[in-house]
């Protein structure tokens, strides 16, 4: 493996290019088809750097460098959004990047996807600590079988699902079918949001490992390491060992460790997240530095959506702690696991009474937002009208135990002792 990090300084373009020259040279990729995986816009990374720097260093040895966006299931890029993403726009890239197209990927196409194989019940048993078991078909975008070879790039930040994201996760759910997506997503709510965000170790990261064993190309993974804007880590090597180093300087970088818990937080999630189903990050990246009865308020006058993709499925559901779905198994038995993780995940931990139907949530979550107070209400979150809160009438109020949390999102904030 190949690469540099550090928590003082960060890696300048110079830097990007020696790493990539040191380590790609030794990769046995001339005169062969290359697609490289990288984030959408809901991840902060230098995108349009390695974009740049990739062709450089690429364009002359292989045939092809295409590349496929990490989508999971959201929405597909627009040519514009692909353009930002990017640094440069479609008519451009035909003249200066002539071997490099862009593809959405496309998680509900089944002519898109390809089966590579099944996860059988028995191993996924015995991976999940006998959580969740069931026999899951490893489907991928079937643009992987007609490459060579396999970039994975992309940011590594504590996450919901997973621990800590980047690696195999821009295969699962990056550009995986919904089954794998499903599963996943529902064992990680099995496991709670508290006890898997910020722990590199889990049974998710364990179960997309193994579902990467059944990719029949090599691959090489660029592993990132960002804190806010700034550009911090650059690993190369495989998906594990690239992956695994990234996640041990994002430790350090993206988690903040807090003495006690905090009674409020004013989470202000980035205006990338552009619907609550990413933007819900700014309660997740909270949620373990909030003390019981407290009360998160996800201010984000620009959010209007709850999701262009499943929101039907949330207005149908609403938000609940785990036990909700846990205690009535049967009368979610049609709702997606992932769809049901978003829920739990946005609403928190708490206890159901499935003789009385009272729910207790372990704390408050309010949206302050542009999503109207009777749709809060109908998918049972609280509202506030944003316009009420001045934010900067609530900084510097932590001995109140009010914290107020800038771009949330991506900083995950996390008592010591929990």
């Amino acid at each position: 493996m190949f690469g540099k990090g550090s928590t003082t300084t960060t890696i300048t373009e110079a830097d990007a290019r020696a790493i990539l020259a040191q380590a790609l040279e030794r990769v046995a990729l001339d005169g062969k088809r290359v697609l490289v995986i990288i984030p959408d816009n809901t991840r902060t990374a230098p995108v349009p750097l390695l974009f740049r720097l990739l062709y450089e260093q690429l364009g002359a040895r292989v045939a092809r460098l295409d590349y496929l966006i990490a989508l999971g299931t959201h929405p597909p890029m627009t040519d514009d959004a692909i353009a930002k993403l990017v640094g440069t726009t479609p008519a451009a890239r035909a003249v200066q990047y002539p071997k490099s197209q862009v593809f959405n990927h496309l998680w509900n196409d089944p002519s898109a996807l390809t089966t590579l194989g099944t996860i059988p019940r028995a191993e996924l048993d015995a991976l999940t600590g006998g959580l969740l078991a069931q026999d899951v078909p490893v489907r991928l975008n079937k643009l992987v079988l007609a490459y060579d070879h396999l970039l994975i790039v992309g940011p590594v930040f504590p996450h919901e699902v997973v621990g800590f994201s980047g690696g195999a996760k821009y295969l699962f759910p990056g550009i995986a079918g919904a089954e794998i997506i499903d599963f996943t997503h529902w064992l990680a709510a099995l496991v709670t949001n508290r006890q898997t965000i910020g722990v590199k170790e889990t049974a998710v990261r364990r179960v997309i490992h193994r579902a990467a064993e059944f990719l029949p190309k090599p691959i090489t993974c660029l592993a990132l390491v960002m804190k806010g804007q700034a550009f911090h880590g650059l690993y190369i090597g495989s998906h594990l060992d690239a992956w695994s180093a990234a996640a041990d300087l994002s430790a350090q970088l993206n988690i903040v460790w807090v003495q006690q818990p905090y009674t409020r937080v004013l989470s202000m999630p980035s205006e990338m997240y552009d619907e609550l189903w990413t933007a819900g990050k700014a309660m997740y990246k909270t949620e373990p530095a909030i003390a019981d009865g407290g009360q998160v308020i996800i201010y984000a006058p620009h959010l209007k959506t709850i999701s262009v993709t499943h929101g039907h499925w949330i207005e149908r559901i609403g938000y609940h702690p785990l036990e909700y779905f846990t205690k009535q198994p049967d009368k979610f038995a049609d709702v997606p696991g992932s769809i049901k993780a978003h829920s739990t995940h946005v609403k928190g931990t708490g206890t159901f009474d499935p003789q009385t139907g009272v729910e207790l949530p372990r704390i408050n979550v309010t949206l302050a937002s542009g999503i109207p107070e009777e749709v809060c209400k109908r998918i049972n979150l609280g509202y506030l009208d944003y316009h009420t809160i001045n934010p900067q009438e609530w900084e510097n109020r932590e001995r109140e135990g009010i914290l107020v949390v800038h771009h949330a999102g991506e900083m995950l904030y996390r008592v010591k002792d929990l």
